[in-house]
């Protein structure tokens, strides 16, 4: 039987809707928490969350 676990928000802790086994994978998956309404985007890999920060937008100049 494999392992599985529930996956956890990396900002507020709270426990999301997702479930992931052992052996799932998940690449720049956007990560809704119910609890305090973000959404993140997250790597996955043998139940290892990294969680993908984004550079902020920056203002062009002409």
């Amino acid at each position: 039987m494999k392992k599985s676990s529930w996956l956890i928000c990396p900002i507020c802790g709270g426990k999301t809707r997702n479930q992931v086994r052992e052996d799932t994978v998940l690449i720049n998956y956007p990560l809704f928490c119910p609890k305090c309404k973000k959404v993140t985007l997250i790597n996955v890999k043998q139940l290892n969350m990294s969680l993908i920060k984004e550079p902020d937008a920056q203002t062009q100049s002409r």
